[in-house]
């Protein structure tokens, strides 16, 4: 297909299907060798198996490329380290880390459980740190490196996923540290916001009008990992991928401010905070309102 990556080794989690798979493949065709973890899971995240990441690696071999898998938990630091490792014993180096692996379980925030709330977060935010952490440690070392982590338009906010919306934010804000404090060894750090078919958009009680497919995900990660976007200095981003979009999200900043020379009182702040530093707007909150409207009319809402 391609040669945007020929030579580099790339450790892709949760890449047995969807997205993830998509990015494995995607690597492989540009000439990586691929590390391919996946844990086998249920959207749930229960009845692990290592059978997908195996199948993945088939495939590879069966295009004429080459890959490993590895079916560790990347929601432990051993899992993490694990796939840093095998990257460095079998290929003899690690250039990037692509970490995908998700589950799901959704529940309104006043009655999630811990049980709900933890294997999520782990999952999600967790195991992008595990790997992160275990990756980084030898990108610094080297002194080059990409670091990828995959995150949601959802970190703005979730009727019934504050958990997996928690995860996401999280982990724009460890991408965005990292960064920062690896940008001095020569590693980048960058987010993906993904909307496109898979397992998991497929329970979403809503029509989405802007979507797309894996392989769509998959090239812009190709991107991501190549020498192409660290000369171009694309570090410490976050970008949406759906279909044929592709947008970039705003670094966080104030956006109005006020003072007081004698200092504030919640009287003073009654008075002036509306007129003054005033809100910015929750695009989710109005979505929620339009979706709660069409819902009256017995249409299927719009996204």
């Amino acid at each position: 297909m391609g040669n945007f990556l020929a030579g580099k080794v790339i450790a892709v989690t949760g890449a047995g299907r969807g997205i993830g798979r998509a990015v494995a493949l995607a690597c492989a065709a540009h000439g990586a060798r691929v590390v391919v973890n996946d844990y086998g899971v249920s959207i749930e995240g229960g009845e692990p198996s290592s059978e997908v990441a195996a199948a993945v690696v088939e495939e590879i071999a069966a295009a004429g490329g080459e890959a490993v898998a590895v079916a560790d938990d990347v929601a432990t630091m051993a899992g993490g380290q694990r796939i840093v490792d095998t990257a460095l014993e079998r290929y003899g180096r690690l250039d990037g880390v692509v970490c995908v692996a998700g589950i799901l379980r959704e529940r309104m925030l006043f009655n999630m459980t811990e049980e709900e709330w933890d294997p999520v977060v782990a999952t999600h935010l967790k195991g992008t740190f595990t790997l992160f952490r275990a990756a980084s440690a030898v990108m610094r070392k080297q002194g080059y490196g990409t670091l990828v982590g995959f995150t949601s338009g959802n970190h703005q906010g979730s009727v019934a996923q504050a958990n997996y919306a928690s995860a996401k934010g999280g982990i724009i804000s460890l991408v965005r540290s990292a960064a920062l404090g690896l940008h001095k060894y020569g590693v980048t750090a960058n987010a993906v916001a993904p909307v496109a078919r898979t397992r998991m958009s497929a329970n979403v009680p809503m029509e989405l009008t802007e979507i797309g497919e894996p392989e769509d995900v998959a090239a812009f990660v190709v991107y991501l990992l190549s020498d192409r976007a660290r000369e171009q200095k694309i570090t410490g981003q976050v970008y949406t991928v759906a279909g044929p979009k592709i947008a970039v999200w705003a670094q966080p900043r104030e956006v109005r401010a006020a003072y007081s020379a004698d200092g504030w009182t919640p009287e003073k702040l009654a008075e002036s905070l509306p007129v003054t530093v005033g809100t910015d707007p929750m695009p989710m909150l109005a979505q929620l309102e339009a979706m709660a409207a069409a819902a009256a009319k017995g249409e299927r809402p719009n996204r």
